[in-house]
């Protein structure tokens, strides 16, 4: 599988970065309890931060809405998933629960204040490309909703986008019988290429720790923007 950034993207959403970690071999079923105590202490101490900060004391949420806007989206109306995910943590209205992968996910871009998204790779279809979606660029999404990619940054394969630091598909969504991933980490113009590797193995490190497998990661940029995984 051949992946790359679309050069457009760069001119318009500037030295933004995107990672890519395939794992293979992994077992993504019910969040184990333990890591389930874990997940919710973080989202606690989360939420009474929350009670005293402004989103603007988060360079990733600042930073993200202003690509949203570079890229021709209105922020405001398309909010960067990992804003949409801390709001749900501020009103008290997110719990990890269902499938491991899908909360670690969450967990992940909590963390590090990107967005992340994380899909089934038998569900992705040929290779993928990253692009400024237009109005013709539609999918069913995790939100309930068929939105639209007009100018949000989106990853697609042959058969259409399934994925963005907005909301990701339902056709290539994670379930408990994935056994090959591809996730996919949005990096804000403010993270370096090295602050960007160490996140990664990271994550990397400690979704292995949980669903067992393999992983090779790589990462997309100005500098490089053609892997094969």
């Amino acid at each position: 599988m051949q992946i790359h950034v679309d050069r457009q993207l760069f001119a318009k959403a500037g030295d933004v970065k995107i990672g890519i970690i395939r794992y293979q071999g992994i077992v993504a079923d019910a969040i184990p309890p333990m890591l389930v105590g874990r997940l919710q202490l973080y989202i606690e101490h989360l939420h009474t931060e929350l009670e005293s900060k402004s989103w603007n004391a988060y360079e990733g949420i600042v930073s993200w809405r202003k690509v949203f806007k570079q890229t021709g989206s209105d922020p405001s109306r398309y909010r960067p998933s990992v804003e949409s995910l801390f709001r749900r943590v501020k009103k008290e209205a997110y719990t990890p629960s269902g499938n491991s992968a899908i909360a670690l996910n969450n967990f992940f871009s909590l963390q590090y204040t990107c967005p992340l998204g994380i899909y089934d790779l038998s569900a992705v279809k040929g290779d993928v490309e990253f692009r400024i979606g237009v109005a013709e660029d539609t999918y069913e999404g995790l939100n309930g909703r068929v939105n639209k990619l007009e100018g949000i940054i989106g990853s697609f394969d042959q058969v259409g986008p399934f994925g963005s630091p907005y909301v990701d598909s339902v056709r290539t969504s994670v379930n408990d019988r994935t056994s090959d991933a591809l996730h996919s980490i949005y990096f804000h113009p403010e993270i370096t290429i090295e602050q960007s590797q160490q996140i990664m193995h990271a994550i990397s490190k400690m979704f292995l720790q949980v669903h067992g497998g393999e992983s090779a990661i790589h990462l997309l940029s100005q500098e490089c923007n053609i892997i094969k995984i």
